[in-house]
């Protein structure tokens, strides 16, 4: 394999868990429906160590508006709903002393334009990473060339493929941020 193959290699896996992280982050925003992937960055303390909630608690959906948390130890009920109310979420846990229902209320125009800028933030971010990497890529092309371990028409080839894998990532990130705004526009 040759220098540029290796870049390209290495820093395409890079650029995929961008784009995991991304549909990550972008999961947990939420949206009009209920999902279990909201829950996905709240902690509990759970025996002096924080963890997820769906480590602790079955995460169900029974309705499109409403999330049902049941805890595998039914005295955590407390601490789950602490956690909920301190996390950024704006839900308000209602417990019956076996589960935590939250309901998801109706997002105003004015909460899913904010909701947008975040996921926009998001997804800005991941192009830097990813543009980043392309520089990383186009660097070390450039390094080998002046190290005479390629020849110039290898470089130039290398730097042509940096920039169509990087064209190719940002296509993906497009779809993903197009997906999250058309469902958090969703009334």
């Amino acid at each position: 394999m040759s220098v540029v193959e290796d870049l390209l290699t290495a820093n395409e896996a890079k650029m995929k868990k961008v784009i995991s992280h991304l549909k990550e982050d972008l999961a947990s925003l939420r949206a009009g429906r209920a999902t279990p992937a909201l829950l996905n960055k709240v902690t509990v303390d759970y025996y002096g160590a924080p963890t997820p909630i769906n480590q602790v608690a079955n995460v169900t959906v029974p309705e499109p508006r409403m999330i049902v948390i049941t805890p595998w130890d039914k005295t955590m009920i407390k601490e789950l709903s602490r956690a909920i109310m301190a996390s950024d979420l704006g839900l308000t846990p209602n417990s019956d002393g076996t589960c935590i229902r939250l309901n998801m209320p109706m997002l105003t125009e004015e909460r899913r334009k904010e909701l947008v800028k975040t996921a926009r933030k998001h997804t800005e971010e991941a192009r830097v990473s990813i543009r980043n990497m392309r520089r990383d890529i186009i660097e070390g092309i450039k390094k080998a060339e002046k190290a005479k371990t390629i020849t110039e028409d290898d470089s130039e080839d290398g730097q042509d493929q940096a920039q169509k894998l990087t064209d190719k990532v940002m296509k993906e990130v497009d779809k993903v941020i197009a997906a999250k705004e058309k469902e958090i526009m969703e009334v």
